[in-house]
């Protein structure tokens, strides 16, 4: 019922988009959708803290690694060390921890399609080690498998044998004239379906993670190859910093379904990674380079910053704002986002 509900709303979505962004309505391709109201989060109560940040709908709040030429994380900076800058312009540091105690909430989004025949039982196996290294008492996670369709498998939970059980049931669905180059398919299904990568990391940000509050981040399992998405790259990007998530993807493909042909979707991966503060991690189709991306994934979660500030341009416009924060010295490297969409919150 939770996957049949899903994808009904999926076509009440793909009417807005028609419309707002100009997409073919003759198109056939299942349109991403928004959830069902049943199915938002059933998130623990905020604290006073996070329900009073929230409130502030003028604060940026970022959460942000340091590291050093090496890529290893220096922790103990002091809010003096950093500075901060809108559109190029200062700004006043209201906020700043460098602890880690607020709840994370984690998106986990697999790609199911064929490309992923070979690899899927490693990364099935390896998530759930992940999940419950890295979950604690007040964290939440969601599970998304996404192919032809994108399936919410498990929604909002602490419980990790629940989010175990979801990531098992997956199975690769290869849908209609999909498959590799060389084999009928071609780079490009003869059919509207394939691999709706775009899509689903965009209902993962707008419809499960943008209401939420605290440290977020959305770990995504591709070869980085989308097919028949209604939306774009950047419109997945977008979704993304309006719901001030970080992304992370683990590239992780078998090469040899590609035939010579290669891929090409690492390109798009990176761009969601810079523009949101996560990055992206090759790990070809080796188990023990998954591991050590969890690893290191885990290790940023927990090790990051958090500064707050208030905007001197204060118009809630909907306009997007360069951020830029640095650590004075010049000699580490902030990972952070890019950027933030000014607009009120609900």
């Amino acid at each position: 019922m939770l996957l049949h509900r899903f994808r009904q709303f999926a076509a009440v979505l793909g009417l807005i988009l028609v419309s707002s962004l100009g997409i073919a309505a003759q198109s056939q391709n299942p349109p991403p959708q928004p959830l069902a109201q049943d199915q938002q989060s059933q998130a623990p109560a905020e604290d006073d803290n996070l329900q009073t940040f929230k409130a502030q709908v003028n604060v940026v709040n970022l959460f942000f690694n340091v590291k050093d030429k090496h890529g290893m994380l220096i922790p103990n900076l002091t809010k003096a060390d950093f500075e901060v800058l809108e559109d190029g312009k200062p700004q006043t540091i209201k906020y700043f921890s460098a602890e880690s105690n607020q709840p994370l909430t984690l998106g986990i989004m697999i790609d199911t399609s064929a490309s992923q025949t070979r690899v899927l039982d490693i990364e099935q196996t390896s998530c759930a080690e992940f999940l419950h290294s890295v979950l604690r008492n007040k964290d939440l996670a969601f599970v998304i498998n996404f192919d032809v369709d994108v399936d919410l498998d498990q929604d909002f939970t602490n419980n990790v044998h629940d989010l175990t059980r979801a990531l098992n049931r997956m199975q690769i669905n290869a849908g209609m004239g999909g498959g590799p180059p060389g084999l009928g398919g071609g780079p490009i299904p003869t059919t509207p379906r394939g691999t709706l990568l775009y899509d689903a990391i965009y209902l993962g940000a707008n419809d499960k993670l943008k209401n939420e509050v605290g440290r977020k981040a959305m770990i995504v399992f591709t070869d980085g190859e989308d097919q028949g998405s209604r939306l774009r790259i950047q419109d997945a990007i977008e979704a993304a910093q309006k719901a001030d998530t970080i992304c992370y993807v683990i590239l992780i493909a078998d090469r040899g379904f590609y035939g010579g042909f290669g891929y090409s979707g690492d390109y798009d991966m990176k761009k969601l990674a810079e523009q949101t503060g996560g990055r992206v991690i090759e790990v070809g189709n080796k188990q023990e380079k998954l591991r050590q991306a969890f690893d290191q994934i885990q290790n940023e979660l927990r090790s990051q910053y958090n500064i707050g500030y208030t905007p001197t341009n204060n118009k809630l416009d909907g306009s997007y704002r360069k951020i830029q924060v640095r650590a004075k010295g010049g000699e580490y490297k902030v990972q952070a986002r890019q950027g933030y969409y000014a607009m009120a919150k609900d």
